[in-house]
Parts: structure tokens; C-alpha cells; sequence
């Protein structure tokens, strides 16, 4: 069994930056594929990035070159830097434990000025 714990949200101006954190307890986080989503008020939770156990990654197409996952598996953590913010990346953002369907609670992120 694993939980994910989201944290690092925030306001934050147009242009700047956050880093969020995701830490899992239990076992299964080493060998698994992790990812973030994200849920904008009024709209459907949608993909934003992933990680495999090598640190192979992926990105939606309107996140890519301004956010950055990547993962400590010494601290069972997953990150996403966000870089380059945008009034449009306002959402709550969660992880996902890919191959046991496990969520996070979520974390606010705001981009406004």
C-alpha cells in the first residue's frame, strides 16, 4: 500500500516559480511510474507530466519546456518545477501512483498578480 503527501503550493506572480513535492510512504515507489495531473476550477482533471522508474519523462503539450519532473527515490519524492508560470497553470495539482491508481489530496496552485 502507498500514500502520496502533495505540498509546495502556492500564490505566485505571472512568470514565476514553484516546486511541488510529492512524498510516498510504504515500499512501492522505487520500481513505479509516478505522475502529476492537475484539475482547474470548473474543468476536467487532466495530465501534466510523468515518470518512470529509469526517469524517462513526458509532458502535455502545454506544460513542456516550462515544468520538470523528475524523482528521489532515496526520499521516495517526486517533484515537478514549475518554471514560466502562467495565469492558465491555476489548478490543484496532485501525483498519482500509477500501478495502484493511488492520489494525493492535492495542492492549490495560483498564478496571479
Amino acid at each position: 500500500q502507498v500514500q502520496l503527501v502533495e505540498s509546495g503550493g502556492g500564490l505566485v506572480q505571472p512568470g514565476g516559480s514553484l516546486r511541488l513535492s510529492c512524498a510516498a510512504s510504504g515500499s512501492r515507489f522505487t520500481n513505479y511510474a509516478m505522475a502529476w495531473y492537475r484539475q482547474a476550477p470548473g474543468k476536467q482533471r487532466e495530465f501534466a507530466a510523468f515518470i518512470n522508474n529509469n526517469g524517462d519523462t513526458k509532458y502535455s503539450v502545454s506544460v513542456k519546456g516550462r515544468f520538470t519532473v523528475s524523482r528521489n527515490n532515496a526520499k521516495t519524492t517526486m517533484y515537478l518545477q514549475m518554471d514560466s508560470l502562467k495565469p492558465e497553470d491555476t489548478a490543484v495539482y496532485y501525483c498519482q501512483h500509477i500501478a495502484t491508481n493511488t492520489w494525493g489530496q492535492g495542492t492549490q496552485v495560483t498564478v496571479s498578480s
